[in-house]
Order: structure tokens, then sequence, then C-alpha cells
């Protein structure tokens, strides 16, 4: 569907400024664990994005295509609870938000799971 492919999209290009980001003007200010933790953010913000690009390019040739954008929604709540979380943690050094994170990762694998389903 047309919708997630334009969230895909903007979300790789968030990741690819993130990481831009990251790489250059934080390398300095933040400590190896914390840059760590920020690259984490942003590889799963990549792999995710491209997973939303893609499940919006499989939406039409599924009959269960309502599973499959409910994935691709879980994807981009995954991106906001899990990488944000990280990215807000890193920069900030609030643990709390660590909390936050898992909750990003349910999503995600919930997204692979009803892609799964939906295939089937």
């Amino acid at each position: 569907m047309q919708t997630l492919i334009i969230l895909g999209s903007i979300m790789m290009f968030l990741a690819v400024a993130l990481g831009a980001f990251g790489a250059h003007a934080l390398k300095r200010k933040l400590s190896a664990d914390m840059i760590k933790i920020y690259e984490t953010g942003v590889q799963y913000h990549l792999i995710h994005g491209l997973g939303i690009i893609l499940i919006g390019l499989l939406a039409d040739g599924l009959e269960s295509s309502s599973l499959v954008m409910l994935a691709g929604w879980l994807m981009f709540a995954g991106i906001i609870l899990f990488s944000g979380s990280l990215y807000v943690l890193s920069v900030t050094g609030v643990r709390k938000l660590g909390a936050v994170t898992p909750l990003g990762g349910v999503a995600f694998l919930a997204g692979w799971v009803m892609i799964m389903i939906a295939a089937l």
C-alpha cells in the first residue's frame, strides 16, 4: 500500500540522517557505550524501515492485506519505541527509558509474526 511505502521511505531517510548525525556529531560527545546503544537504534531503524517498504509492496498481493497493514504499523511503532528510546537514552543518559525499549522489540516481533500469518 502506498501509505506504508511512503512511511517506510520516511523512516529510511530518518535512519540514514540519524546514522550520519551519530557518526559525525555524537562520536566526540558520547561515551563508547552510548555510541553503541545509539548505533543499535539506527540498525533496527534501518532494518524495519526497509521492512515497512516491503510490507507496503506485499500488501496488495496477499489476501490477508489487513494483517499485512497491521504488520507495517507494528513495525512503525517498534521504530518509535525501540529505536526512539535508544536514541534518547544514548543522548540523555536517562536509563528509565530502557523500560520502553522492550515494548518496541515486541512490536517488531509481532509485526514479523503478522507477515508470517498473512503468508500462510
